[in-house]
């Protein structure tokens, strides 16, 4: 049997996906901490080095500074409510904050996804015309794409929870470990065909935006194969960028598919482990990937550590001088 709320009452979701952390929960609290204060640091290494470096000012690493800006955003809207529901015990969460958590998420994909490809069209203009690069690439353009990815994935989400708030509701089950816009769509007591063409013109958007990076990157391996030059360019800027789009999109298509067709008998582990691993995963592996595979971050990165602890050494030395 099912009860509409009426728009005067506190509906509180249900989240079931923390069921199975009752006997084990500070572990997972622990674990979940560690975690989400690595990746902080990871990013916001990457982000202040390519800030304090006037030699990365450049698109390209403009660029990776704001996928990491955008990876801290969306671990934000995941790990904090989660550490608060292990360290509480509590599975309860307000109308009013499932939906601003379902916000940040679905922002942070959208912006994901729109930051990569526009890396991907720098990645084309850089090796396909290198001669007009700098003159295309302009630091106002550079600017104002990186405006305009955060401003249109505002967009796409808003219109879709503006579609989502008029719905009234006949259940409180969310069988997740966080809150997301189709969660809540799933539990309308009306038709929600709005809400379900509305999402198939985000799919179509995310969709076009794969098929700009796939034509993008065919030209430049197309270009890239002809020369060891080429190859070795490719390597060192280009590997790293499509890595990334690789794992963002394999990760969000599976959580998309097995929240609209996937099965609530499978094991819940399986099924929080597929659910959050375009929130967990990525945010932590872009910093270290671009990190690791860029010579020029990954040599600042190495003298800021290294001056770190020649410094943190000079402070004990003087320390124990003086005692």
């Amino acid at each position: 049997m099912t009860v509409e709320f009426n728009s005067t009452e506190e509906i509180l979701f249900v989240l079931h996906g923390l069921n199975m952390t009752q006997k084990n929960k500070h572990i997972y609290f622990s674990f979940s901490l560690i975690l989400y204060l690595f990746t902080i640091f990871v990013n916001l290494t990457l982000i202040f080095t390519i800030s304090l470096e006037k030699m990365l000012h450049n698109p390209m690493y403009l660029f990776i500074c704001n996928l990491c800006i955008n990876g801290i955003y969306g671990a934000s809207t995941f790990y904090p409510r989660l550490l608060y529901d292990l360290l509480f015990d509590s599975h309860l969460i307000t109308y009013s904050w499932c939906i601003t958590q379902a916000f940040g998420i679905y922002s942070y994909a959208f912006c994901e996804f729109t930051n990569l490809t526009v890396m991907a069209y720098d990645r084309y203009v850089a090796i396909c015309k290198p001669l007009h690069y700098h003159s295309i690439m302009t630091i106002q353009k550079v600017r104002t794409l990186i405006l305009l990815s955060w401003l249109f994935s505002w967009l796409e989400c808003s219109i879709g929870l503006v579609l989502t708030v008029r719905l009234p509701l006949c259940g409180t089950d969310i069988d997740k470990l966080y809150c997301l816009n189709w969660a809540v769509v799933k539990l309308s007591c009306i038709d929600t065909t709005p809400n379900n063409l509305y999402g198939f013109f985000l799919v179509f958007c995310q969709v076009s935006q794969i098929m700009l990076i796939l034509i993008s990157y065919v030209n430049i391996i197309k270009l890239c194969l002809r020369s060891h030059v080429g190859k070795k360019r490719f390597m060192q800027t280009c590997l790293p960028h499509l890595i990334t789009v690789i794992n963002f999109t394999i990760s969000i298509v599976f959580d998309s598919m097995y929240a609209r067709y996937g099965s609530n008998t499978s094991l819940l582990a399986l099924r929080n482990i597929m659910s959050v691993e375009y929130l967990v995963v990525p945010p932590l592996l872009n910093p270290i990937i671009y990190g690791m595979t860029l010579t020029q971050i990954r040599n600042r990165v190495g003298q800021i550590f290294t001056t770190g602890a020649v410094n943190l050494c000079s402070l004990v030395n003087m320390s124990c001088l003086t005692a």
